[in-house]
This record gives C-alpha cells, structure tokens and sequence, in this order.
C-alpha cells in the first residue's frame, strides 16, 4: 500500500491527525525500563503499544538512533518493525547529498529500513533529491514512498536562508515549487514549521495536495489552531502533527506509557476541534 493510502486509511480509522516522534535519550529513560536488555527498544514498544489506536504516523528520528552506537541500528530497525503495518512509519533523517551518496541514503531508509516515508534535504538540487524519487516512484523495491522535502522549519534560524528572498520569492516557495515538479515524479510532502504562522496558509495554497508534516506545536511553541486549521487539506487532512517529549516523556515513572496515552489522546481531542469538517 503506498504511503498516502495507509496515511489516509490511518487518519480516518483513528480520528487522528497526530504523529508521535519516537525520539527516546537514554538519560531521560524512566528507571522501570533500565533493566532490559534493550530499554530504548523496550520503552519504544511500550509507547507504541499505548497509543498505536491514536495516531495517523510514527517519526522516529535517526539521529537518536545513531547515537546509541554500535546498537542503534537494530533497535531502530526492531522499532519500525513493531509498529502495526496498517500505520505509516517517517524516519526523521533530513538526508542530502551527492546522488552516489543520496543513493546509499535511500537504500539505507526505504530498501534496508522499509520506512513508507523519509525527510530530505532539497538544498543541493535535484541530482541529490533524485535517488530518493526512484525508489519512492517503483523504479526499485521501495516502491510508492514518499520524500518530504525540508521546506519550511519550525526553529528560529530559518531565518536564515528558508526565508531569503530570490526574486521577489522567498527560497522555502522556490522549494515547495520543486516539490510540486518532482511530485509528478513520485509521492512528495513538505516539512513545515508550526511556528511559521500565515506562510503555512500560503504554502497550503500553493501545494493543495501535498501532505505536511508539521512540527513546532509542542515545546517549541506553535500555535496548534492555527497551524491545523491553514495547514490541512480541504477535506480536513493531508498532515501530520507532530509531537515527540510532550508524549513520550509524559512521565518519567512507571507509568511512562498510561501517561504518553493520555498525552496522545488529549493532543489528538485538542487537533480534531480544529479540523475542517469536523470528525465524525
């Protein structure tokens, strides 16, 4: 099934718009877990387990995963494998580069990995961009994935360049522009900040039927209403609110997972009072 369809499928048999970012630091791990043989791997299942009937995605970011060692990899890999099949998996990796490199990427994330979805960076052209399209497009194995190409960022310094002007345009349209060719490709969304208030609203105008993942609403301090409400499709979805430490360390006790459901479903009540139509 592509990425869209179990998206969609997902959304709908959950009522959800929300993404849960599997981004655990051993540091912040509650002690009930400190004693299995892999307690990432293990407070990963227990959060999946609690909230797999709330959410439309996963995200767990590979950064977090590389950084556990020589063990990351397997855990990462153990964790999508446990996610219920029927709910589309995000790695987080924001990956960009040459296209010899760009290819080892996406056979790492889509053909190794089986992920339905992988962030890129779009900053060094189309020849980086273009390995991720073939494998997302069936030209390979991982088939009709989906590339969500980091347009518009949720923290401050997107100042710095998604915002510079090029005639008259700023660089983040120009991305969402490319992200619109290269979608007659294959499946392609766009990373857009939560914080970005009224451009969100220009970019859905823009890309009507590009999925968007959208982070910032949580620690970060995005305004949820209004990012829903300019960020959805017509229909009322087409993104993927995402929240990572406001879930998963809803506690840091043994009732770590109790806690990150009830975090799930009150975030997941508070993004449906701003869909469009309203579920149900």
């Amino acid at each position: 099934m592509s990425f869209q369809k179990k998206l969609k499928a997902a959304a709908v048999g959950n009522n959800s718009l929300l993404c849960v970012g599997l981004d655990p630091v051993p540091e912040r791990l509650p002690d009930a877990v400190m004693g299995k043989d892999d307690p990432v791997l293990y407070f990963n299942k227990k959060l999946i387990d609690a909230t797999a009937d709330l959410v439309c995605a996963y995200k767990p970011n590979f950064a977090f995963y590389g950084a556990l060692g020589e063990i990351g990899w397997s855990t990462l890999k153990a964790t999508v494998e446990h996610i219920p099949s029927h709910i589309p998996v995000l790695v987080d990796a924001k990956v960009g580069d040459i296209g010899s490199t760009a290819e080892r990427y996406a056979h790492m994330f889509f053909g190794e990995l089986a992920a339905d979805a992988l962030t890129v960076n779009p900053y060094m052209g189309g020849d980086a961009v273009a390995p991720f399209l073939e494998y997302s497009g069936g030209a390979v194995e991982a088939a009709e994935r989906c590339v969500f190409l980091v347009c518009l960022t949720s923290n401050p310094g997107a100042d710095d360049f998604e915002k510079l002007a090029i005639d008259g345009c700023p660089l983040y349209r120009r991305v969402a522009e490319k992200a619109l060719e290269w979608n007659a490709v294959a499946p392609c969304g766009l990373v857009v900040g939560a914080t970005q208030g009224k451009a969100i609203r220009g970019l859905r105008e823009l890309a009507p039927e590009l999925p968007f993942l959208l982070p910032g609403v949580g620690t970060q301090g995005g305004d949820l209403e209004s990012a829903v409400r300019q960020g959805q499709f017509a229909s009322g979805g087409g993104l993927l609110v995402n929240a990572s430490r406001g879930v998963i360390y809803a506690s840091d006790d043994s009732d770590f997972e109790t806690a990150a459901r009830r975090a799930a479903e009150a975030l997941r009540a508070a993004i449906n009072r701003f869909r469009s139509p309203p579920p149900g």
